[in-house]
């Protein structure tokens, strides 16, 4: 395989694929500082555990709206100093984006006295040195999706965690969506105060209600459209990577198919109102999207993901992804960087050799860590290789 001559973008059959090209991070996890460089489509990270190679995916996951890849608090992720207090950190890259090349910096707010206290979770942002409004600013630029080993147990744990894999994709297509989430979010939690302090103010009641409808048919609809268009990505598979089925059990999800949108808000509303028991007695459950799942079926096997094995598994989520960053190239003419951390690391060679090259067939940019470099071999003259030991970098 040969290196790609350095370009303003990776492109592939006449798109731009976003990539970043430095990143530097300051007082992050366990780097006091630290500058990659990149020219290559894929960036390889190799080192013992614990040396920090998951740290700088997660510094590339900041570079998008977002708690990043291990949906950290802020003030979690400075590096630890001396009092025991975490400092405050700063992530800056250059990257070729969706709008041309941009300078991003991202970091905890310093707060007015500079010690981070005052500005506890909030996290400022920077676009070409210009201070954005909020994160979401971050969207115009890159589109990031990841897989870490943590998401191995995606498919048997809580749904919440299913929802929120599902919500990421969604924010490729449609950058607005987590803003509705959120918006969501805190409306079920103010209503449900209000339910708590017994407060009977039916006009406060009746706009909370609204808003949850509203988003709640929006979030849906977003969801079952991803799902819908992502299926036809994914259900022949990849290469040695099965075909999987994505399906959304929720009660506004199948209502949505069958009703109007602006019935099934009106329908909720009239739920939510009738769930309040200001009689006294306990609030009856909210339907919504909060309460939906992700259901995937190996389409092969014809056998849905909880019952298939844990190599099963990481093979349908890997399919998944794939089929993601084809959709997102197709869609909006750009592959998202895709941050696999220990991907190679229970693959056997055949399927390591043919992710490699259908990752490289994407044309985007692809960052991957892993404790053997011998695991990458096949990557050698196309990957850009890095040795990461007690919070260092350097070229390999």
């Amino acid at each position: 395989m040969s290196r790609p001559s350095p370009g303003p973008a990776l492109t592939s059959a006449g798109r731009v694929s976003p990539c970043v090209h430095r990143l530097s991070v300051t007082a992050f996890r366990n780097y006091e500082s630290a500058r990659i460089e990149t020219e290559a489509p894929a960036v390889v990270l190799t080192g013992p555990n614990g040396a920090g190679k998951t740290n700088l995916l997660e510094a590339v996951s900041f570079l998008t709206p977002g708690r990043g890849l291990r949906r950290a608090r802020i003030s979690e992720v400075g590096r630890a100093g001396p009092d025991g207090n975490n400092a405050n950190w700063a992530v800056a890259a250059e990257v070729d984006g969706l709008e041309g090349t941009v300078s991003v910096g991202t970091g905890r707010d310093p707060g007015p006295e500079g010690d981070g206290r005052a500005g506890g979770e909030k996290r400022l942002v920077r676009i070409d040195g210009a201070p954005a409004k909020s994160q979401s600013a971050l969207a115009d630029h890159l589109a990031v999706s990841w897989l870490t080993p943590q998401m191995d147990r995606l498919f048997i744990e809580g749904a919440s965690n299913r929802r929120r894999f599902l919500d990421r994709l969604v924010y490729t297509f449609d950058p607005e969506h987590a803003g509705r989430v959120n918006a969501y979010t805190h409306a079920l939690r103010e209503r449900a105060r209000l339910l708590k302090n017994g407060t009977r103010d039916r006009a406060w009641f009746a706009a909370l209600e609204e808003s949850i409808a509203e988003k709640a048919v929006a979030i849906a609809a977003a969801r079952t459209g991803l799902v819908a268009r992502l299926n036809m990505e994914t259900e022949t598979g990849s290469g040695p990577f099965p075909g999987a089925e994505l399906m959304l059990e929720g009660e506004v999800e199948a209502d949505i198919q069958i009703r109007p949108a602006l019935a099934v808000e009106d329908g909720l509303k009239a739920r939510l109102e009738a769930g309040r028991r200001m009689d006294g007695g306990e609030p009856a459950p909210v339907p919504g999207p909060h309460r939906s799942d992700l259901a995937v079926r190996h389409i092969p096997k014809d056998m849905m993901a909880p019952h298939c094995s844990t190599g099963e598994q990481k093979a349908l989520l890997i399919a998944i992804v794939l089929g993601h960053a084809r959709l997102g190239a197709q869609e909006t003419g750009a592959v998202p960087v895709l941050l696999l951390d220990e991907v190679a690391a229970h693959l056997d060679s055949g399927r390591r050799s043919a992710l490699y090259d259908i990752l490289l067939a994407l044309g985007g940019q692809v960052w991957m860590t892993g404790t053997d470099r011998a695991l990458f071999a096949s990557l050698e003259g196309a990957g850009q290789f890095f040795a990461v030991e007690d919070g260092a970098v350097r070229a390999d």
